[in-house]
């Protein structure tokens, strides 16, 4: 397996892109961080109990709060499961902008330090901190329009780690690709695990094609870049996080008895077997098996 250093990254393609330097490490751990899921307040508790029932675990109480800066009222859960954490909201109200566009959250040790990072690495505030019932928030924008939601919390959680790991799916144009990996990896202090110029096309639904990927590991968990022109047939693209399992075909049976649909059907890419699964109220994910080496 390919492993790769900030540095060494230059070499494969990111010349020319500022040299940021490596931030200190703000991030808890991948246990923390959650994939964010806005679905129709009468969606909420069908999503939540397929979600459950495809990955196990537990849900914390639905309570109703303000979690924007601005005047909006939502229902909010966190949905906690061996392989991944899903911040589920059923906003009673219009959405204020930018909420709804960031796809996940992550925790961070000091909320200001980690935006003064993020921004030295290359980064956009889009929403300056604010106050929510359990801590602080802000959201941040990553070169080609990736838009993440950091996070500190009054009180420090304790939760186990997962079974495994979920990666954050990210689709970016072959423009700004260097500019997001680098800026990201100055962030995080991640590495690129995988660069593969030649990925088989059947993992965006174009089997007569390649396409450049991605995959980087870092303490807020497993990441995959896709580089594409944006010619893509749905559901790819729509899909925010990517889910482990050790049984693909127990799972998906479990996600179609609870109400969800396989919309792609599993298919073989390498040594990792996927297919692309719609849960009740809209929520997109890839689910997969990756063969023991």
């Amino acid at each position: 397996m390919l492993r790769l250093s900030l540095a060494f990254t230059v070499l494969l393609g990111l010349a020319g892109v500022p040299a940021y330097a490596a931030s200190p490490q703000f991030g808890v751990g991948a246990q923390y961080d959650t994939t964010h899921v806005y679905v129709a307040p009468g969606d909420v508790d069908a999503f939540a109990k397929s979600f459950l029932a495809t990955f196990g675990g537990t849900s914390t109480k639905q309570v109703t709060a303000t979690v924007t800066p601005t005047p909006s009222s939502t229902t909010s859960q966190l949905l906690q499961t061996p392989s991944g954490t899903v911040s589920l909201f059923g906003f009673k109200t219009p959405i204020p902008y930018p909420f709804g566009a960031e796809r996940s959250g992550y925790l961070v040790t000091d909320l200001d330090k980690a935006i003064a990072a993020a921004k030295a690495a290359g980064a956009d505030l889009i929403v300056a901190p604010f106050p929510d019932p359990i801590g602080r928030d802000a959201v941040i924008q990553w070169p080609g329009g990736v838009n993440m939601q950091l996070y500190w919390h009054t009180t420090v959680p304790n939760y186990p780690a997962f079974a495994s790991v979920p990666e954050n799916r990210v689709y970016v144009s072959a423009d700004r690709v260097a500019a997001f990996t680098h800026a990201f990896l100055a962030f995080s202090q991640g590495k690129v695990i995988t660069d593969e110029e030649k990925t088989p096309g059947i993992e965006i639904g174009l089997p007569d094609k390649t396409f450049h990927r991605l995959r980087i590991d870092s303490i807020f968990g497993r990441m995959t870049v896709l580089v594409t022109d944006g010619q893509l047939p749905f559901p790819y693209g729509r899909e925010m996080s990517g889910y482990e399992t050790a049984d693909l075909d127990g799972t998906l049976q479990k996600a179609k008895d609870s109400g969800a649909e396989i919309l792609v059907a599993p298919y073989q890419s390498g040594d990792r077997r996927a297919a692309m699964v719609e849960f009740p109220g809209g929520y997109i994910a890839e689910i997969h098996a990756v063969a023991a080496k």
